[in-house]
């Protein structure tokens, strides 16, 4: 009788541990979050997807009652900082901002992470095209005066890029490929630092986002030759930019940013960040902050980021066989 009495006093208080520990962390989930978030932008500072983090930065006091923490992580075409955020505990206190690469570079197949499978979108914030540029101080008016030139002078021009296998070297290893030019390719830790050199000489053509070029455009440092837009861009600074489907080159490639976190996130953590970045990215002021930069909202919901994920897996990995970025790669790592 003793033994029984026993046993059961020891499950009952096994049960009540179990419970007292589930209500814990229930009642924990409900405080989320109770701490500033961490928030990792895998580029350098100055480029499109940083400046779309500091604009979620400064709403999230609004609708989280917490500060976002920029940690800027340069390298690597963006593998250094979401490496980073694999490993960070899924408990909604470290996510990221994405961007194209996050499906691109598992392709290459020499990443630490399939990102795709370690890391899952809460949200898509924006989609933004390409534009190439090159130093207003270089005689070429338009993008027929620069490929006549590279046919001249082979191996001459160099452009500059966002990392090795970043979405922006595809596209110039596409632009390469579909007119017969050779350009020699020149890495650098994000966009503001590809648009240095191209200001500083460095590099003869770049191509970044909106974000980073508007101003320099602008002010007439830099001349537009074509954007990678299905049609002209309407900002009204970016608007006389022609579209390389307008100048008879078929050249789209899937440029989006959103933000993630680390898989297995607690459910109610992950919908707590989903309803308030969903608020926070129709936010008028956000939207206002990304139209002054000359990129597009374009919000799309976990769900519909993780199917759009799995349509632009196929389209980059088509771009690729179309190139030699897979040799490119290899010779960079030697």
């Amino acid at each position: 009788m003793q033994k029984k009495s026993l046993a059961f006093l020891m499950m009952s208080i096994f049960i009540t541990g179990i419970t007292m520990t589930g209500c814990t962390m229930t009642e924990e989930n409900s405080n989320y979050p109770d701490k500033p978030i961490n928030f990792i932008v895998p580029f350098s500072a100055g480029g499109g997807t940083d400046l779309q983090a500091r604009s979620l930065e400064n709403l999230a006091p609004k609708y989280l009652n917490q500060n976002f923490i920029i940690l800027n992580k340069p390298g690597g075409a963006g593998s250094i900082g979401w490496n980073d955020l694999v490993n960070a505990a899924p408990d909604g206190y470290t996510i990221g901002i994405s961007s194209t690469e996050i499906l691109l570079l598992p392709l290459y197949g020499d990443t630490k992470y399939h990102y795709p499978t370690a890391l899952e979108p809460l949200a898509q914030i924006s989609t933004i095209p390409f534009i190439m540029v090159i130093n207003a101080e270089q005689p070429w008016q338009n993008l027929d005066d620069l490929i006549q030139y590279s046919k001249h002078h082979p191996n001459e021009l160099k452009f500059g890029h966002s990392g090795v296998g970043s979405a922006a070297h595809i596209l110039g290893a596409v632009l390469a490929k579909k007119t017969e030019i050779n350009l020699q390719q020149v890495p650098f830790r994000g966009g503001s630092e590809s648009t240095t050199a191209l200001l500083g000489n460095h590099v003869q053509i770049a191509f970044s986002n909106p974000a980073v070029l508007k101003e320099q455009i602008k002010s007439g440092r830099l001349r537009p030759l074509a954007t990678t837009s299905t049609e002209r861009l309407t900002d009204p600074d970016l608007s006389q930019i022609p579209t390389f489907k307008e100048l008879g080159l078929n050249i789209e490639i899937p440029n989006w940013f959103g933000v993630v976190a680390p898989k297995e996130l607690p459910p109610q953590v992950k919908a707590k960040l989903e309803d308030n970045l969903r608020l926070m990215i129709n936010d008028p002021e956000f939207q206002l902050n990304l139209q002054n930069l000359g990129l597009q909202v374009e919000y799309l919901n976990s769900e519909c980021s993780k199917k759009k994920w799995i349509s632009d897996t196929e389209k980059l990995s088509n771009m690729i066989k179309e190139t030699d970025i897979l040799e490119q790669i290899q010779a960079h790592k030697q």
